[in-house]
């Protein structure tokens, strides 16, 4: 089994392998088998070790992050397939099965259970390094494929200029947290806010200016609320808050402090001109079985009427118009 391998092979070898200094495990219950095989990775350039148990493999894994997993299948105790079935399960290694007996396993068995390849005995050492690095370049594809695809989600209900969620999935996640409301009857509250005299700001010193003030106000925006809540930009220069598990006058507190924040903020869109802006906010809580148009109506129409009460101030409107707050600064 014990296949010679040259010192200036070996550095070759790890030279042509791209990823080098992965940890592997050998599984067989000889120790031969055993000796072999991770002489052989280690010159390879990888970390390997050995267990000559499934049981022994499950301890070492509890403590060590293994790349790749090669295991007999035949094994005293738990056998090869039940640790590939509980690697899959609870750790991220990869799984290569070994065995010396063809009939009776099949590659479409081992496949079915997780394993990433199937070789049979006597192994060729150069064909199992050969398989090794198959399997991890088909990982890492794998990972980043779906590093890929979380990025590409993530910029589907993203905002590209302030990082915020965009307006899409601020009616998914307020449909979420309606149903979540309802379902366990916890409050929820809303926010709409608005820039103050945002057209004319951008009218007198242009829209990359503009975008600064966006940009530093999400940022603002942000710092303001707990990790549960999340902030949107609902379009222009309108912004809207989630609060779940909050109040109308918890909401109050929190818009407050947006608002206040946002006043210490100075913008110098020219370099001797300093000027600060000012926010509208509109505060709503939902009410059970309303309709979710209704909601965001409300705090639409108590963010207008921030605007209308002469701006840079919150205003409270509950679904019952005898309840409802008058506007402050």
């Amino acid at each position: 089994m014990r296949s010679a391998l040259t010192a200036s092979a070996a550095a070759a070898m790890a030279r042509s392998l791209a990823i080098v200094g992965n940890r592997i495990l050998i599984v067989d219950d000889k120790p031969e088998v055993r000796e072999s095989m991770c002489d052989y990775m280690a010159l390879a350039g990888f970390v390997a070790e050995s267990a000559s148990s499934a049981e022994d493999a499950l301890e070492l894994l509890k403590h060590t992050d293994v790349d790749i997993v090669i295991t007999d299948i035949v094994l005293p105790g738990l056998g090869g397939l039940d640790l590939t079935r509980q690697v899959k399960k609870a750790h991220r290694a990869d799984v290569i099965v070994m065995t010396g007996y063809s009939d009776n396993f099949s590659y479409e068995g081992a496949i079915s259970i997780g394993a990433s390849d199937f070789v049979v005995k006597p192994v060729r050492l150069e064909e199992l390094l050969l398989r090794v690095k198959r399997v991890l370049r088909e990982r890492e594809l794998t990972e980043e494929r779906n590093r890929m695809m979380e990025k590409l989600q993530t910029l589907a209900i993203t905002d590209g200029l302030t990082g915020l969620y965009n307006s899409r999935h601020f009616y998914a996640q307020l449909e979420s947290e309606v149903d979540r409301s309802s379902r366990y009857r916890h409050p929820l509250a809303m926010l709409m806010i608005d820039i103050d005299h945002f057209k004319e700001f951008n009218d007198t010193f242009g829209h990359l200016e503009g975008d600064k003030v966006l940009a530093r106000f999400s940022q603002v925006l942000k710092s303001c609320l707990r990790a549960n809540d999340s902030a949107y930009r609902y379009g222009g220069e309108e912004f809207t808050v989630i609060l779940p598990e909050t109040g109308a006058e918890e909401a109050r507190t929190v818009a407050q402090r947006i608002r206040t924040a946002l006043e210490t903020e100075i913008f110098a869109p020219e370099p001797s001109r300093a000027v600060s802006k000012t926010i509208s906010i509109g505060v709503t809580e939902y009410q059970p079985s309303e309709e979710m148009t209704a909601f965001i109506n409300r705090a639409d129409a108590a963010m207008y009427l921030s605007k209308q009460s002469g701006r840079n101030r919150v205003s409270v409107l509950h679904a019952d118009p005898a309840a409802s707050a008058q506007p402050v600064r």
